[in-house]
């Protein structure tokens, strides 16, 4: 199991954000499961927890939870954490700030290309789950200053698929400073935004060549729009 994980780590590449990016299938269909993502999340953001901590926020029950962080651990995705202040839970940690992954491009890999596209769809649920709850348990406290810079949009743009890549190359190139800057060097008043973005290529035919459709929904009228999102 050790050797396994070494090997995994030894192939596993940073991307821009510090992510790990995932290629092998077995850890892709590991990470494809709502609890498990959950469970990334709360790490990655509130920092070492028990499993019977985790449970009740991922739906599942202690020992549940149990099995699931020790199958990340595998993976090398969870580590044990800081030891709880009564000595008796077993606290776990993210040993890794996030992860991306690609559908692969090759034919021949169907193991890659369904664990890859499996993943894809629960994160992308996943995601409007967090939005649904953003909408109901956060958005209606936000005082005006924030309201005014939280929206969405959803714009449609014609472009080949390298032109599409550099955008996304250039959304992450603003975002690295930010998301990679230590604690001290943010300003005071900062707060944890998630920026949650699809990328969503419409079929052949769908597209227009003669006007690009925007739609923008936002709390504040005279404020530009907001929507878009890096690794998970």
């Amino acid at each position: 199991m050790v050797g396994e994980r070494e090997e995994r780590e030894e192939q596993a590449e940073r991307g821009r954000f510090g992510d790990v990016v995932v290629t092998d299938p077995r850890m892709m269909r590991a990470l494809a499961h709502p609890a498990r993502l959950t469970i990334m999340d709360i790490l990655r953001r509130e920092g070492p927890s028990s499993a019977t901590e985790l449970a009740p926020r991922a739906g599942i029950s202690p020992s549940a939870a149990s099995w699931h962080l020790r199958h990340l651990a595998s993976f090398g995705l969870v580590r044990d954490g800081e030891p709880h202040p009564d000595g008796r839970a077993r606290r776990w940690e993210a040993a890794v700030p996030g992860f991306r992954f690609d559908v692969p491009a090759d034919a021949d890999n169907a193991e890659g290309y369904t664990a890859a596209r499996t993943l894809a769809r629960e994160m992308m649920a996943h995601a409007q789950g967090k939005v649904a709850r953003w909408l109901t348990e956060v958005e209606p406290e936000l005082d005006a200053e924030w309201s005014r810079v939280a929206g969405v949009s959803d714009t449609g743009v014609d472009v080949d698929a390298a032109e599409l890549a550099a955008i996304m190359d250039g959304i992450e190139t603003v975002l690295a400073p930010y998301v990679n800057r230590e604690a001290g060097e943010r300003p005071a008043g900062s707060r944890r935004v998630r920026l949650v973005r699809f990328v969503l290529p419409e079929g052949q035919g769908q597209g227009t060549d003669t006007e690009a459709e925007s739609r923008t929904a936002n709390a504040d009228p005279d404020t530009g729009s907001t929507g878009i999102g890096g690794g998970v």
